[in-house]
């Protein structure tokens, strides 16, 4: 694949977008193929629908040149990348709705050489199920196609960079498929190509974020023991790390995001008596979440019995991390929804996001000035400048005034 290939892009979410305006930067013809008419459209404008650094120029640069164009049907390419949820049914089993009905809109376009890449989170096998789905549907492709799986693994806020400079990999159906997606990523892929089979690839993908699960389990449990010993549980963390071979990472208010949230339930649901570590550190992680409401409601119902009034509580940040504006799985729009829900007086602070459909948003200086109790839930760089200006009590789960 020497010679630049057309690239169909399904889905322009938080890394379908990305990954398509990188490809068209390196003059590659893109069409973005996405459900909802209104992203399409946004696209097209050259503007984009999410916060993600140097995203909105590049863009705007790709649009403007005509290499890249969103649409909500598929046309005829040379490559296909399948970048859609897939969100979970009842019990935490997975649904691959989305890739389903994906596959089966680009079915029709699809010619003899064709190359189908998955980049969404999928269990183990899901690329061979593809193939199921593809060859039934037009058995006059079988053999004629190629099909490999390849999970993106970038860090929102700095998506761009790290999908060209971090590591991939990437596993077909077999070598061949796995050869030709190699090929193609190297258009605009910097970092190493690491060729496997697609099933090594999905599980590689869980694994990963599993393994980060379990790390952050570990802090976030470390918390909550060190709140029930009167330790401070940064400068407990700090002094630990001081050891050569030990790095603990931080705890929060829990786990959230598409990823780490969500992947280690993909290997739980797929081998239930075996991942025993694994569903525990998701357990942890969630109860950590609730065992934050808790503090929050107790310290608000200290301050009606100390005051004679319901206490107005700020809660800071609603993102699923620092600095975006990504809320797919928050811990931290958990505990204010849930304070919210269960009558007490919230103010939701989001600097990130300007509006939500759901809430209402309370600028900083106006929490300021409103709250009576402080929480900090998401370490954003806009709450750091506030050390030194706060005088209502304070509740720290991400450990920003640290």
């Amino acid at each position: 694949m020497d010679n630049k290939p057309t690239v169909v892009m399904m889905g322009l979410g938080y890394i379908g977008l990305p990954t398509a305006a990188l490809i068209a930067s390196r003059g590659i013809n893109v069409t973005g193929v996405d459900v909802s008419q209104s992203v399409v459209d946004t696209i097209n404008e050259g503007k984009i629908h999410i916060v993600e650094p140097e995203l909105d120029g590049l863009v705007h640069h790709v649009v403007k040149n005509g290499l890249l164009k969103a649409s909500t049907a598929p046309v005829t390419a040379d490559v296909y990348l399948i970048a859609v949820p897939t969100p979970f049914k009842g019990n935490h089993v997975p649904d691959l709705g989305y890739v389903e009905s994906a596959v089966k809109n680009l079915i029709p376009t699809l010619t003899k050489g064709a190359l189908v890449i998955l980049e969404s989170t999928s269990p183990v096998g899901t690329t061979h199920k593809i193939r199921e789905i593809i060859y039934e549907e037009r058995p006059d492709l079988k053999n004629q196609i190629y099909i490999a799986y390849c999970p993106e693994r970038v860090l929102p806020g700095n998506v761009i960079y790290e999908l060209e400079q971090n590591d991939r990999a990437i596993g077909g159906i077999d070598e061949a498929s796995t050869d030709k997606a190699v090929s193609f990523y190297k258009h605009f892929v910097k970092g190493e190509l690491h060729k496997t089979n697609s099933q090594t690839a999905e599980m590689c993908k869980l694994v990963e974020n599993s393994s980060r699960d379990v790390q952050i389990a570990f802090a976030n449990e470390l918390s909550m023991i060190c709140d029930k010993a009167n330790i401070n549980v940064w400068e407990l963390i700090r002094l630990a790390n001081k050891h050569p071979r030990v790095n603990i990472l931080q705890p929060g208010t829990g786990v959230g995001g598409h990823c780490i949230a969500v992947d280690p339930w993909f290997i739980v649901s797929e081998f239930p008596e075996e991942a025993k570590m694994i569903r525990a550190a998701r357990e942890i992680n969630n109860y950590k979440t609730e065992w934050a409401i808790e503090k929050v409601k107790n310290a608000a119902l200290q301050f009606k019995i100390d005051n004679g009034r319901d206490a107005v509580i700020a809660c800071m940040g609603l993102a699923f991390k620092p600095n975006i504006d990504d809320l797919r799985e928050s811990p931290a729009l958990h505990v204010a929804d849930q304070l919210s829900t269960d009558g007490f007086n919230v103010l939701f602070v989001e600097p990130n996001l300007r509006e939500h459909s759901v809430y209402e948003l309370t600028s900083l200086s106006d929490a300021k000035k409103k709250c009576d109790i402080m929480v900090f839930l998401v370490a954003h760089n806009e709450f750091k400048n506030l050390n030194g200006e706060i005088d209502m009590q304070v509740l720290d789960f991400c450990g920003i005034r640290n």
